[in-house]
């Protein structure tokens, strides 16, 4: 591992460029986001994403569970995570780097600088993989809080939804706070960036129910039946969904609760509905 490259110097302009990306006008620039922490790394290479160049900390050292990547995707060999993803292979070298614990710093979203990050390529999804025969797609609409977006799709990956959609107004998906959120889920299933005025009557037309939550709702989400191909509609923090998505769902629903709270944040709202649909579609 010696023979990794020293970045010491936060001047640098390669590393001036990894720090522009946390910033969402420069990921969207040059197509590029930041992953940290060794879990999101280990998941980046598994699912077969093209990252560019692995940063870790000097003064640690390379993470003993990074090791054996580094030694496969240092000597120019394709690395095509696991065999199930044919769809991209990592790049044909990635770049091995030690790093300064300033430098680090310095390119990191989190007060304390992580022992790795790696610079990805933003990720490609084909619309086709919504359109799944009986289909769980979850939508999100105007759903801002990074943290929230990223539980939200951790949590539709845990139950095997096909799909995420972030329509106008959502946190954006390669915000480092959103990635950190996923836990690597965003790298799991297809996750698109769409005009829901546009897409979810072209759901419709193609035989999913549009489902929303509301308060005035006549059906708990224990009586709606799960099992048809449905779109989840889960609506902004504090507004809920917006007018034209209401207008366009075919139903909605509402969660019961026999406390003294008025609501549920939304991605404890997302979990409740897509674990009640995962429990009807599997375990009845």
């Amino acid at each position: 591992m010696n023979n990794h490259s020293l970045l010491t110097s936060i001047q640098n302009d390669r590393v001036k460029q990894w720090a522009s990306l946390l910033g969402k006008k420069y990921r969207d620039r040059l197509g590029k986001f930041i992953i940290e922490g060794v879990h999101l790394v280990k998941e980046a290479f598994a699912a077969g994403a093209e990252v560019e160049a692995v940063l870790y900390d000097a003064e640690r050292g390379l993470p003993e569970e990074l090791r054996e990547l580094a030694e496969q995707t240092g000597r120019g060999s394709r690395y095509g995570g696991n065999a199930a993803s044919d769809k991209a292979e990592a790049s044909a070298v990635v770049e091995w780097i030690q790093a300064t614990r300033p430098v680090m710093a310095k390119c990191s979203g989190t007060d304390t600088p992580p022992p790795v990050f790696a610079v990805v390529r933003k990720l490609e999804a084909a619309d086709d993989a919504l359109f799944s025969e009986g289909g769980l797609v979850v939508v999100l609409d105007g759903v801002r809080d990074p943290g929230n977006v990223g539980t939200i799709i951790r949590s539709a990956d845990a139950v095997g939804a096909n799909g995420v959609v972030l329509g106008r107004g959502c946190a954006d998906l390669y915000n480092p706070k959103t990635v950190r959120s996923t836990m690597g889920s965003l790298f799991h299933l297809p996750i698109i960036e769409a005009d829901l005025t546009e897409l979810l009557p072209a759901a419709q037309d193609r035989g999913f129910a549009l489902v929303g939550t509301s308060l005035e709702a006549s059906h708990t989400c224990y009586s709606y039946d799960w099992t048809m191909p449905t779109w989840l509609l889960l609506g902004n923090e504090s507004e809920g969904l917006s007018a034209s998505s209401l207008e366009a769902a075919d139903e909605t629903v509402i969660i019961p609760m026999q406390g003294r709270t008025e609501s549920l944040n939304v991605a404890m709202a997302a979990t409740v509905l897509l674990h009640e649909a995962m429990r009807q579609r599997r375990f009845t």
